[in-house]
């Protein structure tokens, strides 16, 4: 496995054990991280309030993980599927009270130096408001 595919592999690995500051430890200190649907947030202040949120409001998991990596090693794409749990209301989100959900999703990474340095997250959000509203 390329170093690549193996931070990458790390970064999910440390997602799926809560570990906010091993995820952090993959990122460079002015990591882009393109939000789905929304804005782009730079470094890593901005990434670990992201965690925050995303930790008071929602426990995930990610499954079936496929990672894909440039030639190079300087770019790499990822394909999974979330099995989650809406735990608290989200900022101009529906209510929550424990919703579950499964959603596919995918990001793109940039890599520089070893580190992660852009993020760029996708899924089907209409997907996953009909899935906690039913």
């Amino acid at each position: 496995m390329s170093a690549t595919a193996e931070l990458i592999h790390r970064y999910y690995q440390a997602f799926n054990r809560a570990d906010w500051e091993a995820m952090l430890a993959c990122l460079t200190e002015d990591v882009a991280h393109d939000l789905n649907q929304g804005e782009r947030q730079v470094g890593i202040d901005a990434f670990r309030a992201f965690l925050a949120r995303m930790d008071r409001s929602y426990a995930e998991q990610l499954r079936d993980i496929v990672v894909m990596v440039s030639e190079d090693g300087a770019r790499a794409g990822a394909e999974y599927v979330v099995h989650g749990t809406y735990k608290v209301g989200d900022e101009g989100l529906p209510p929550a009270h424990g919703q579950r959900y499964v959603l596919p999703g995918g990001a793109f990474f940039e890599i520089r130096d070893g580190k992660i340095a852009r993020v760029t997250n996708y899924y089907n959000l209409q997907d996953w408001i009909a899935q906690i509203s039913a």
